[in-house]
């Protein structure tokens, strides 16, 4: 069977940028709606916004457990498959109120797993997390611009990595994954993947000999061979942190997946529709050509 092959010519290419960037601006709205509520772009979690996390193992149905949390501030409870599992997501509470959980929670399940974090601590969590996804987004200009030295390409690029982790945080508000330390290292995982695949794309449109065809499709070939393959790893860790319930797990694995298939559409789409606008305007520009100088020839008849 042969690899589906990458034809550019298929399509138009402002059509190309048209749709990403609508989709581009779909989820910028929903991550400001999300900001302007929350104080963050994506709904935060425990990790930052404070609160108890309890899982239990238990033959209670959900229905008895949310009764028996009667009196408590019950945010959300995830049920395991097949193990009996569940994982409990509490408010803020005092100090006071917590000793008082801790020794209702334990009395009933005495073998529940029970963790706290303060609200000022979970603040201060916000800051540091909002600082590393910056920080990797300057660095990550920083080091395009330098690897390209031309504008439209090397923005392109940062443009493109925007986009994947704006999207990104637009889909875990809709399907309610939270923001964690967690999805956050999977965030910034998602950076370095763009940036893999677009600096791959970019640098072979750029530099390899051929036409643009040629080495779009052999872009295309190499870098949709990695991103499937990480792909197909990461919806296996899917598949079993959803089955053994590991919460952390399957959330990295949800956003890394929601991401790549972004960055897919980004990098092969957007970008690849970017740079044949690109390279079409600069087939338009006339070549400027030197003037040769006379050549003066020795032993001339005066």
């Amino acid at each position: 069977m042969d690899f589906p092959k990458y034809d550019i010519n298929k399509y138009d290419s402002k059509r190309m940028v048209a749709i990403p960037a609508a989709l581009f601006g779909i989820a910028l709205v929903i991550v400001i709606i999300t900001f302007a509520m929350t104080g963050m772009p994506v709904t935060p979690g425990i990790d930052f916004a404070g609160g108890t996390a309890v899982t239990i193992h238990t033959d209670d149905t959900k229905e008895e457990i949310i009764a028996f949390y009667d009196g408590y501030n019950l945010k959300a409870i995830d049920e395991g498959i097949g193990s009996g599992g569940y994982y409990l997501k509490f408010g803020p509470m005092s100090n006071e109120e917590m000793m008082k959980f801790n020794a209702y929670t334990l009395a009933e399940y005495p073998d529940a797993s029970i963790d706290q974090i303060g609200a000022n601590f979970g603040a201060t969590l916000q800051s540091q997390a909002m600082w590393a996804i910056f920080i990797a987004f300057i660095g990550m200009a920083v080091v395009v611009f330098i690897a390209f030295r031309k504008i439209i390409p090397a923005v392109t690029v940062v443009c493109a990595g925007i986009a994947d982790i704006t999207i990104t945080a637009a889909v875990m508000n809709i399907v309610g994954i939270e923001l964690s330390l967690a999805t956050t290292a999977a965030l910034l995982m998602l950076i370095g993947y763009s940036v893999d695949s677009n600096i791959l794309l970019t640098t072979k449109v750029l530099k390899r000999q051929g036409t643009l065809e040629e080495k779009l499709s052999g872009a295309f070939r190499t870098g949709i061979i990695m991103t499937t393959t990480t792909l197909g790893a990461i919806v296996a860790m899917f598949i079993v942190a959803f089955i053994g319930q590991v919460p952390t797990l399957y959330n990295i694995a949800a956003v890394l997946i929601i991401g790549l298939i972004t960055d897919i559409i980004f990098t092969w789409v957007f970008n690849a529709g970017i740079l044949r606008l690109y390279f079409a305007k600069m087939e338009e520009k006339p070549q400027y050509t030197p003037k040769q100088p006379k050549k003066n020839i020795k032993g001339a008849k005066q």
